[in-house]
């Protein structure tokens, strides 16, 4: 592992990539307006242009106009020297939505006659699932 990670190895020009991006977007957090922070995300770097990545158009907007002082405040730092503009993106997080759980209450009647049901039953594997079905029974204490 540390041989593909080390400075000769197969994936160290994606390690440092990565650690590039990883600072460019601590920089920009530490000196983008406190409401503008959590929208932005750098992507990546391809042909001397950063990717911003941003969840609504209007910091996108807001990030197209303030371009050259982005740029300039990049420049303050030698290894982002080469960067020469951005790639601009809008990409909406929307939440998960996570469906409703939905209870299904079986009565210890229902139960009692799936199971005479499943005692009935030649079949192996039917009456494994009436069994499993029936044990699902609200029982009284």
């Amino acid at each position: 592992m540390s041989r593909l990670l080390d400075g000769k190895g197969e994936l160290a020009p994606l390690m440092r990539t990565a650690r590039l991006i990883a600072h460019a977007q601590q920089h920009l957090r530490e000196h983008l307006p406190e409401e503008v922070r959590e929208h932005v995300f750098v992507g990546g770097f391809r042909d001397g242009r950063l990717t911003l990545i941003t969840d609504r158009a209007v910091w996108s907007t807001w990030l197209r106009y303030e371009q050259a002082r982005l740029l300039e405040l990049l420049h303050r730092l030698p290894e982002f020297a080469p960067v020469r503009g951005f790639h601009l993106k809008v990409r909406p997080v929307r939440p998960l939505k996570t469906p409703l759980r939905q209870t299904r209450h079986l009565p210890a009647r229902a139960a009692d006659e799936i199971a005479a049901c499943a005692a009935d039953t030649e079949n192996p594997r039917l009456r494994r699932a009436l069994e499993r079905l029936a044990s699902h029974a609200e029982r009284p204490d």
